[in-house]
C-alpha cells in the first residue's frame, strides 16, 4: 500500500488545477529562471513493507529503480526492487495505482505515446521488454531477443518506436506495432542510448569504448555520422560509471550521467566538453552504473548490495539547467549558460533535502519534478518565496 506523507509546512500537498485545495498554485508559464532557486519538497510518498512479507528480503522497504513522466506530465511512473511498478497522480498530488510483474520483475519502466500503456524490462527469467496496458492490467505484446540483461530503454519523441541496450552487446530498434525488432546494430558495451530532440538522430554511449556514436534513425545501418572519444575528458579520479544519456530539448547539449562526483556537458553536434558539473565530494547515491554487477559473494540482504537506477540528473525542459541528486543531502542544479572555470562548472543552487535522490525526472510540461529512492518526492516552487 502507498502512503503519502506531506512533508512541505502546514503539510501542504500538491495541487496544479486552479483554486486547488492547496491555495494559488504555481503558475504553469512562469520563467524556469525564476523558480529553479525556490523548489522544495513538497510530498513524499513512502511504500511500506507488505504485512504478508515472510522473508527478509520481501520484508525490507523497497528502492525505486527507475521514474518517468506520460506526455501529458499529469502521470508518473516508477519502477521498484519489489517487483511493482506505481503510478502517481501529479494533478491531484496523490498514488493512483499499483501494477504488479512478480514473476518477471519490472525496471526502465516508461510511459508509451499510447494512453495508459508502459513499456518496461524484466529482471528475472528473462530479458523480454513487455508492453503493459494500465487499463486491464494486460500484456499486449513481448519483444523477445535480448540475451542478457537490459540496460536502457529510450522512447522516440514523436513516433512508436524506441530503443533498447543490453549488455548482450546489442541496440534493437523496435515498433510497439509488431513483437520483431525493426533494426539491431552490434556494439561492444552499448549501454546507454537517448534520442535527440527531433527523433532523427539518437545517441549510443559505450563506457567500455569510452565513446558516445551519433546515428542517423533513417539510416542506422549505416556507420554512425559521428563519434564521440570521452576518454580524453575521463582522466579524472572522480569520474566513475556511467548511467545516463540525454539530449537537451534545444538539441545543443548531451548530458552523460555518472555515479561518481561530477557529469560530462558536452556540445551535442562536435562532442567537445562544454563542462565537468561538480558535485564534490558528495558523489551520488550507491546505484550501479549501467552494466555493471555486484560482487557474487554480495547478496540481496547486504548493506553493501547496490541496486541499479537509470540515472540522477537530467535537463530542465528549457535545456538550460541541469538538475541531480546527490548522495544524503540536497539536489544540485546547474546552469548551462554560466561560464566553467577550466571545465569545471560548480552547482548555481542548492535545494535543500536530507536523504538520497538516486533517480530524477523533469515534468515535461508543469512546474515540477521529482526524486525518488526508497520513496517518492514531488517538488515544486515555494509560493510564500514567491511573494516574499
Amino acid at each position: 500500500m502507498a502512503v503519502d506523507s506531506p512533508i512541505a509546512p502546514n503539510g501542504m500537498g500538491l495541487s496544479l488545477k486552479p483554486n486547488g485545495a492547496t491555495g494559488t498554485p504555481i503558475p504553469p508559464t512562469a520563467k524556469l529562471t525564476d523558480m529553479m532557486p525556490l523548489y522544495r519538497p513538497t510530498k513524499l510518498f513512502r511504500r511500506e513493507p507488505s504485512a504478508s512479507a515472510t522473508n527478509k528480503a520481501s520484508s525490507v522497504q523497497s528502492s525505486i529503480l527507475s521514474i518517468s513522466f506520460d506526455d501529458q506530465g499529469s502521470l508518473l511512473l516508477t519502477s521498484e526492487s519489489d517487483n511493482s511498478m506505481q503510478i502517481y497522480n501529479v494533478v491531484e498530488g496523490k498514488h493512483d495505482k499499483t501494477h504488479l510483474s512478480q514473476k518477471y520483475g519490472c525496471n526502465h519502466a516508461m510511459f508509451a505515446h499510447a494512453k495508459g500503456c508502459i513499456i518496461h524490462s524484466s529482471t528475472k527469467i528473462n530479458n523480454t521488454i513487455r508492453y503493459l496496458s494500465t487499463h486491464d492490467n494486460s500484456y499486449l505484446r513481448y519483444f523477445e531477443g535480448h540475451e542478457k540483461n537490459v540496460t536502457c530503454l529510450a522512447l522516440h519523441p514523436g513516433q512508436d518506436h524506441f530503443l533498447s541496450c543490453s549488455e548482450d552487446n546489442t541496440l534493437r530498434i523496435w515498433d510497439v506495432s509488431t513483437k520483431n525488432a525493426c533494426g539491431k546494430l552490434l556494439l561492444n558495451g552499448a549501454y546507454l542510448t537517448a534520442w535527440d530532440p527531433s527523433g532523427n538522430v539518437f545517441a549510443v554511449a559505450s563506457p567500455t569504448a569510452q565513446s558516445i556514436l551519433l546515428y542517423d534513425f533513417r539510416n542506422y545501418d549505416k556507420e554512425p555520422f559521428s563519434t564521440f572519444d570521452i576518454l580524453p575528458y575521463s582522466q579524472d579520479s572522480v569520474i566513475k560509471g556511467w548511467n545516463k544519456l540525454e539530449f537537451s530539448n534545444d538539441g545543443k547539449n548531451l548530458l552523460l550521467g555518472t555515479t561518481g562526483r561530477s557529469h560530462f556537458l558536452l556540445d551535442a553536434f562536435d562532442g567537445s566538453l562544454k563542462a565537468h558539473l561538480r558535485r564534490d565530494e558528495r558523489g551520488g547515491a550507491r546505484r550501479l552504473a549501467a552494466g555493471e554487477h555486484n560482487p557474487e559473494h554480495i547478496d540481496a540482504s547486504s548493506s553493501e548490495y547496490r541496486l541499479p537506477s537509470t540515472g540522477d540528473c537530467c535537463f530542465s525542459p528549457d535545456g538550460r539547467y541541469v538538475i541531480s541528486g546527490s548522495r544524503r543531502e540536497n539536489v544540485l542544479v546547474w546552469d548551462t549558460m554560466a561560464a566553467a572555470q577550466d571545465k569545471n562548472l560548480k552547482p548555481c543552487h542548492e535545494l535543500e533535502y536530507k536523504g538520497d535522490s538516486a533517480v530524477v525526472a523533469f515534468n515535461p510540461r508543469w512546474n515540477f519534478f521529482a526524486t525518488g529512492d526508497k520513496e517518492v518526492v514531488f517538488w515544486v516552487p515555494d509560493r510564500d518565496l514567491m511573494t516574499s
